[in-house]
């Protein structure tokens, strides 16, 4: 996903004015991809990277699925004999 926003930019001209269409829809599509209220906050700040230029270049989507990937998770607990 970060790839389909820098995509704009390799047809001159169409990089600032595409993102008026990609803002919303990448802030929908993060929503939908992680859910959650991590998704939703993520997709406020992934709107906002989006709309206003010279932040583009920040991969959210990757960032994100990092954290999500390598999230601690909490150890099962164990039974022990007494």
């Amino acid at each position: 996903m970060d790839f389909a926003g820098f995509a704009s930019y390799f047809l001159p001209g169409l990089g600032e004015f595409a993102d008026i269409i990609w803002a919303p829809l990448s802030a929908i599509i993060f929503y939908r991809t992680f859910g959650g209220w991590k998704g939703a906050m993520g997709g406020v700040i992934n709107f906002i990277e989006e709309a206003f230029p010279g932040f583009d270049f920040i991969p959210s989507f990757t960032i994100m699925w990092l954290l999500k990937h390598f999230e601690k998770k909490e150890r099962p607990l164990s039974i022990r004999p007494v």
